[in-house]
Formats: C-alpha cells, sequence, structure tokens
C-alpha cells in the first residue's frame, strides 16, 4: 500500500510544503547563474523515468553554456572538482547539492519521487543486462540508497543492483533512513567526488 499510494502521496505534500523555500532559493541562486555565464539557469536533461518514459529532470545550471559533454568509461558523465566547465557558482552548488533542488517540480509533476533510483540517461537503456532494467519500476528520486549510503563510490553497474536491492526491499522505514543518511551525506559534503587511484584526481562520476 505505501509503495503503490501512499509514497506518491507522501511526495506531494513534502513537496508543495518545500516549494516557497525552494522559491527563495531560485531567486538568490538563479541571477547568480545568470550573471556569471549569461544564458538559461537551469539545465533541463532528458532522463529515464517509470517503465523508461523519458522525461526532463530539472537542475540549476552549474556549467558554462555549451560546455562539451564528456563520459567516464561506464557511460556516465564525468565531472572532477577542478572541472574547468563549472562556473563559480557552478562549483559550490555542486557540493551542495544545491544543482539538484528544481526537481522539486519534477515531484509535483510526477516524473519523480523523494526516495528513489537516481534515473539513467536515456541511452543508458540500450546497456542494461539481466535484472537491470528492474530500475525502471518506479519512480526515479531526487536522492536514494546508492545515493545515501554509497553516493559516487561505487560503479555504475553496481549501483543499479544498490538500486534494484532498494525496490525490492521499499518501506516508509526505508525511505526514512535514506533521507536522513543523504542528509548527513549533504551537510558532511561526503563522497562527492571519487580519487582516482591512478591519476589522483577527484571525479564525480553521478549521472
Amino acid at each position: 500500500m505505501y509503495k503503490s499510494f501512499f509514497k506518491r502521496l507522501l511526495d506531494l505534500i513534502l513537496a508543495i510544503i518545500a516549494l516557497p523555500f525552494w522559491l527563495i532559493i531560485l531567486v538568490i541562486i538563479g541571477p547568480i547563474i545568470y550573471i556569471q555565464d549569461k544564458g538559461s539557469i537551469f539545465y533541463n536533461a532528458p532522463r529515464l523515468g517509470m517503465n523508461g518514459k523519458v522525461f526532463k529532470m530539472y537542475k540549476f545550471r552549474s556549467m558554462k553554456m555549451n560546455a562539451p559533454d564528456l563520459r567516464n568509461e561506464d557511460g556516465s558523465t564525468f565531472n572532477s572538482e577542478d572541472d574547468p566547465r563549472l562556473t563559480k557558482i557552478g562549483k559550490f552548488i555542486r557540493k551542495t547539492s544545491i544543482d539538484e533542488t528544481p526537481q522539486l517540480l519534477n515531484i509535483i509533476k510526477g516524473d519523480m519521487s523523494i526516495i528513489g533510483p537516481r534515473p539513467d540517461l536515456p541511452e543508458h537503456r540500450k546497456l542494461y543486462e539481466g535484472n537491470e532494467g528492474r530500475k525502471l519500476e518506479i519512480r526515479p528520486g531526487v536522492t536514494g540508497y546508492n545515493q545515501a549510503y554509497f553516493r559516487n563510490t561505487v560503479p555504475w553497474k553496481e549501483r543499479i543492483q544498490n538500486d534494484i536491492y532498494y525496490i525490492d526491499h521499499l518501506s516508509w522505514w526505508l525511505d526514512l533512513k535514506v533521507f536522513i543518511k543523504t542528509a548527513n551525506s549533504v551537510l558532511k559534503r561526503e563522497d562527492i567526488y571519487v580519487i582516482d587511484k591512478g591519476s589522483n584526481k577527484s571525479t564525480d562520476t553521478g549521472l
């Protein structure tokens, strides 16, 4: 019952409560993004949603306009702590996860949930193997089990298996634990970047 009804109801209630506070963030952050690098303050990224439906995931734009799209070997997007594609405000909103807050609008629209698997790029669906397509059984989340407990410290394929573990054990109690763990990780800024042992560089392997 929680998975099929109360989870969506709780998402909607919390998102509506949070909306006025997000509008304050928008009023502050939006003009800074525009002033530093003229262009849209949002980055609308196509992502895979529930049942494979493609939707536009909203983010504050953290990179310079027309920045090249770089990928890691596993197909995930590449970003490093000293990525020259980032604007000054972009570095800050990445580290604090403020860039993800516009996804509040995706929650209200019904594209996303507060807690769920982080959404993949549409082209990643062709790379799914075995049971990996199961991660599309539920709405993707602004944060999730893997994001909370492992963040960017594990490879993409392992993240998918963590997402499937979450789906198989989905409950109100697990969502609460994920939410608390996410808040703690964001406040401590833990595991934002992965250290590439070969190059000694920090790399964000998030999607």
